[in-house]
């Protein structure tokens, strides 16, 4: 039996979107009879094959755009799709811009961005409406004509973007074994960061457990939960240009993944770094000064990382550190120098 209802995410509820304002076909979506976005917002029902689309609160309906327009005078209406050209001078006084948005956040730093390269243009004198479209940014389901067409203009013309933006804020995780040193680099790291003049956050330890993720126990489940959770908090740090710096086991790639698409989607390509505490097994042992290890070896703690449960070792690490005779601080410098050289 499918799931009564199904909670859509960005870019499918973007494909209902589409479907409702014949920009596109029937949306492949998951076997339910309800459908909901990302705010819980009924979009649309399905029986027996048909969708019925309730209503989809982001995108606004295009002849309700064409209303509006009617509304405020514009008697004609010229259209132009995504980003402005190089040169504005050759646009009309009036002009209602489709910025393909579908995949991103309402909240999105690359759709600000975007948004932000037209307000410049309205502050030189033009009337420029500014309208998110449900088509994706670098691979548009609808083109530039079709998009005008839609909302009852001509189109002026088009240039298109990525829909990715980098905001200049990075989420430095650092993951490895229990025992590796991933807390003490992770809080000099912040120490040289801050020398630096950087905006910096860490998330790590106790604070992370008692506040952010209270409640969760340390199942698999729980600790992916956990490890998420510290990555969403992060990704917004980023979004805004600030960076922050993880500390948690996270010894799952696949974990370890959705939180750099999760950062990159908010922040922009390059602006995850992963960093690789490879502190041997035996090491970690020898230094366990909480006797965890030992308490895990007795089987009174199930599921140990390292123990009884495996840590998948990142093949994808843009920083791996070694630490064994080394200091805390050249750990440290070596994780700063790759943060720093990033693209800003």
């Amino acid at each position: 039996m499918p799931e009564t209802r199904a909670r859509l995410d960005d870019a499918q509820t973007a494909a209902v979107a589409r479907y409702r304002s014949g920009l596109g076909p029937l949306p492949d979506l998951p076997p339910a009879g309800e459908y909901e976005d990302a705010q819980g917002v009924l979009v649309a029902t399905a029986a027996g094959g048909d969708l019925r689309v309730v209503e989809v609160p982001r995108w606004e309906q295009p002849s309700t755009v064409a209303e509006q327009l009617h509304d405020r005078g514009w008697t004609e209406v010229a259209a132009w799709v995504g980003l402005p050209p190089d040169d504005v001078a050759g646009l009309p006084q009036r002009l209602l811009v489709l910025l393909p948005a579908a995949g991103l956040a309402p909240d999105s730093a690359a759709l600000a961005g975007a948004a932000a390269a037209w307000a410049a243009v309205r502050d030189g004198g033009r009337d420029v409406v500014v309208v998110p479209v449900p088509v994706t940014p670098g691979a548009p389901e609808a083109g530039p004509e079709e998009l005008a067409a839609a909302h009852g203009a001509s189109l002026a013309g088009s240039r298109p973007w990525s829909g990715t933006a980098r905001t200049g804020g990075t989420v430095v995780l650092c993951t490895g074994l229990s025992g590796a040193g991933k807390s003490t680099i992770a809080a000099r790291l912040v120490e040289l960061l801050i020398e630096a003049g950087r905006t910096v956050t860490l998330l790590d330890g106790d604070e992370v457990r008692h506040s952010l993720s209270a409640g969760l126990g340390f199942s698999k489940a729980d600790r992916d939960t956990n490890v998420r959770r510290i990555g969403w908090v992060a990704a917004r740090i980023a979004k805004h240009g600030g960076i922050a710096v993880c500390a948690p086991i996270a010894p799952y790639a696949e974990v370890r993944a959705d939180v750099r698409r999760e950062v990159e989607a908010q922040a922009g390509p390059g602006s995850f770094v992963l960093v690789h505490v490879a502190t041997s097994l035996a090491d970690c042992e020898a230094r366990d000064r909480k006797g965890l290890y030992a308490r895990a070896r007795a089987g009174e703690i199930p599921a140990f990382t390292g123990i009884s449960d495996p840590y998948e070792t990142p093949a994808d690490a843009e920083v791996t550190v070694e630490t064994a005779g080394r200091s805390v601080d050249e750990c440290a410098r070596q994780v700063l120098e790759a943060v720093l050289s990033r693209p800003s």
